[in-house]
């Protein structure tokens, strides 16, 4: 599977909540780095904080870019928190060993942020 296929099987898989299948998708010496908190996954542990994660709807992705066996990719998120819904943009980056998903890094931020007032030219 070339790293284009990966990253749209593995939206897909998230966007229709399919946890049980994720594990598939993951090299057994898979990591993840949240660039925007600092932290870091392996496999176990990435399955289970998106599965657990609260309000979580949709993940849609938007764009990707890949040869064969890295790729990175765009992708709108929606959630619901205390009844609201929010959106997410997400850049995820993959790398791909034995055509698993052995490295991964993610950069979040929500849609609605607005730039800082006084520092943007006019």
């Amino acid at each position: 599977m070339s790293a284009q296929e990966m990253m749209e099987r593995l939206s897909q898989t998230i966007d229709a909540h399919r946890w049980d299948e994720l594990p598939a998708l993951l090299h057994p010496e898979f990591s993840c780095l949240y660039v925007h908190t600092g932290e870091t996954f392996d496999r176990e542990s990435w399955v289970q904080v998106n599965a657990e994660y609260p309000g979580f709807q949709n993940f849609r992705l938007l764009d990707c870019i890949a040869d064969h066996e890295r790729a990175a990719g765009r992708a709108h998120v929606t959630g619901t928190t205390d009844g609201e819904l929010q959106h997410f943009e997400v850049a995820t980056f993959i790398t791909l060993r034995d055509e698993l998903i052995v490295d991964m890094t993610e950069v979040w931020t929500d849609v609605d942020l607005a730039p800082p007032v006084g520092t943007r030219p006019q």
